[in-house]
């Protein structure tokens, strides 16, 4: 598969070595809070890794909401179990997520560690920095016009 060079190529080695390291795993995507792809491994397209970066966006807002709302703290894992898939959602750094889908057959337990120690590992690598206010009016104020 082609990259494109939208991504960080040098954190694509890691999340292919995440896939082809544990069993049952098809694709990796690591993604900025607001959606955006930061790296994808080589077995995924770049425009099915912007979908499943948006999912996942969805996925850990609702799960925010969940944890707001019942006083439950941050998000550390969102799990979504599919008939014939498992999506795993990881806060990797500040402003970054690790979101991997791996068929029914991959063992749960092994995929949330080797993902866990993936973040251990890499971890500055994986933050993006904070976006600033965005002045869409050009007032200098960050207030409309």
């Amino acid at each position: 598969m082609t990259r494109t060079t939208a991504t960080h190529q040098d954190l694509d080695w890691l999340l292919d070595g995440l896939v082809d390291s544990v069993a049952e795993t098809l694709n990796a995507v690591l993604l900025s809070d607001d959606g955006l792809v930061v790296s994808h491994s080589r077995t995924i397209d770049r425009a099915d890794a912007e979908r499943l970066a948006a999912i996942c966006t969805g996925q850990q807002s609702l799960a925010r909401g969940v944890g707001q709302l019942f006083n439950g703290g941050g998000v550390h894992q969102v799990i979504v179990e599919l008939n014939d898939l498992w999506l795993f959602i990881i806060a990797a750094a500040q402003g970054t997520h690790l979101a991997v889908i791996a068929s029914q057959e991959v063992d749960a337990e092994i995929m949330s560690l080797a993902m866990h120690n993936l973040v251990q590992q890499v971890g500055q690598k994986l933050t993006t920095p904070v976006r600033g206010e965005f002045d869409a009016f050009g007032t200098g104020d960050g207030q409309r016009a």
